[in-house]
């Protein structure tokens, strides 16, 4: 196993991946859709065009597993415009670009373990060629347990990879969890990736969460290494009796307010609303991501 002590989240990610690994794809790519991109200067205000609030469908993964087509028109019906995967669940690239076609919407990001780009990188290209992605993003990774040299081992690798993505028109980006964040050796294996990959190739997919889970300031970080984070996870975090947990958004004790309005600092293109265990929040996973569509609908408009 490549992957970093996977969780079943990441177990669920490869064994769709897998599938699509099976398929053969032809070469010919659909031209890419265009990507909304973030607009307006890191001034004070958020004021944001909320038409560009992205869901990280792993969040609605319980509801994908019984009925794709309808989940995503759905969340397309609350008002997610973009989509990132983390799996298509045995539908083709094809089958995947057709609906998000139909529906008006795009998915610029994928979620695709490290174990599939050893696989068969290429073939990844032109799945998310097909969709019309724009980065590759790794979910998370093994970094061994070699200390600075299992990170930089990583470097390596995700900048191999980062030429090829490069090479056919998109990019690579590294999601984080907390571990990342560790002390290591005078420094952290997170301040090892972004000052060592080269920034022409790979990106970063900041989890705001995760990393103030691991008692890291998202705005400091954007302040330390501007232009970093292409891409944020956004989902709240909540204290119950001093447990860290998961909310919607606007429901726990982050300050989105100063995130957005520092996203021009943070280089942020895409952000994808997550919540790793909506299915469990009252009314169900589409409950959760329409709160936290209703609260960033609020707070960016």
């Amino acid at each position: 196993m490549t992957e970093r002590d996977e969780t079943p989240r990441e177990v669920n990610r490869r064994s769709f991946l897998l599938q699509m690994a099976a398929i053969g794809l032809g070469t010919n790519a659909l031209a890419a859709c265009a990507g909304a991109r973030v607009g307006g200067s890191g001034g004070g205000g958020v004021s944001f065009d909320p038409s560009l609030i992205g869901l990280q469908m792993y969040t609605v993964r319980d509801q994908l597993t019984t009925d794709f087509e309808g989940t995503v028109t759905k969340v397309a019906g609350i008002g997610y415009r973009n989509l990132e995967f983390a799996g298509y669940y045995n539908r083709t690239p094809e089958q995947v670009r057709a609906l998000l076609d139909k529906l008006g919407v795009v998915s610029k990001s994928a979620h695709v373990g490290a174990q599939l780009l050893r696989q068969d990188a290429a073939l990844q290209i032109r799945i998310a060629k097909t969709i019309g992605q724009e980065y590759i993003t790794l979910p998370s990774f093994n970094f061994g347990r070699e200390g600075l040299v299992g990170w930089r081992k990583a470097v390596v690798e995700f900048n191999q990879w980062g030429a090829m993505c490069r090479d056919a028109g998109l990019k690579l980006a590294f999601h984080n969890h907390a571990n990342e964040f560790a002390p290591l050796e005078g420094t952290t294996g997170y301040d090892v990736l972004v000052r060592e990959v080269d920034p022409a190739l790979v990106d970063f997919e900041l989890d705001l969460y995760w990393a103030a889970f691991a008692d890291q300031k998202p705005v400091e970080l954007f302040a330390k290494y501007p232009g970093r984070f292409a891409m944020w996870h956004v989902k709240d975090l909540m204290l119950t009796n001093g447990t860290k947990g998961m909310s919607p958004v606007g429901g726990g004790t982050l300050d989105f307010r100063s995130f957005f309005a520092a996203r021009a600092q943070s280089g942020l293109k895409y952000f994808f609303v997550e919540h790793d265990s909506a299915a469990s929040y009252p009314g169900g996973s589409l409950a959760s991501v329409q709160a936290s569509y209703t609260y960033l609908k609020q707070l960016l408009g």
